[in-house]
């Protein structure tokens, strides 16, 4: 008999991390240098005063190629704390994409009619197309992308996930 397939999950996590040069290019270097897939990657300062930065990232794999993932994280100086947002609880996420739709005649109505069923914002107008601002989940914008490239021609900018959990509980890391 075959040993039976462990299904591909997907993650989202946080990481709290000193904000120094070179810190994204080894918790990079770490998925690279395993084969580990990065599927949304955002950046940024949060706290000036103690320089920190919080890396949100969606990443794949089995449940236990994903437990390697947070176990060597968490290994990596000078990271203060990783947490599995997907395993930690309920948490909201959301993903900010621009998408510019080059289309004619009636599909220019059906393109404002879909974007105000998805509270999609347009951001630019012109006589051949539109651009929309549209946040929500990434699922959710992926339905929306899709609905739109059933009408023309599209061109897609996202940021990436940003995420954190629901609740009071704050993410300090081990040294706050």
């Amino acid at each position: 008999m075959a040993p039976k397939q462990q299904p591909i999950e997907f993650r989202t996590m946080a990481v709290l991390v000193d904000n120094e040069p070179g810190v994204l290019a080894r918790v990079i270097g770490l998925f690279s240098g395993r084969g580990y897939n990065i599927e949304s990657l955002t950046v940024t300062e949060v706290d000036k005063e103690k320089a920190l930065s919080r890396i949100n990232l969606v990443t794949s794999g089995t449940p236990m190629v994903l437990e390697q993932i947070k176990a060597q994280l968490d290994r990596l100086v000078p990271i203060h704390e990783v947490r599995d947002l997907t395993n930690a609880g309920p948490f909201v996420e959301r993903e900010l994409a621009l998408v510019k739709v080059v289309s004619h005649g009636e599909k220019r109505v059906e393109c404002l009619r879909i974007a105000d069923i998805f509270k999609a914002e347009v951001v630019d107008a012109g006589l051949d197309h539109f651009i929309f601002q549209v946040q929500h989940r990434s699922d959710k914008i992926d339905r929306f992308i899709s609905l739109m490239r059933s009408l023309g021609a599209v061109e897609i900018a996202r940021t990436g996930v940003v995420a954190m959990t629901r609740g009071p509980e704050l993410m300090h890391g081990r040294d706050f």
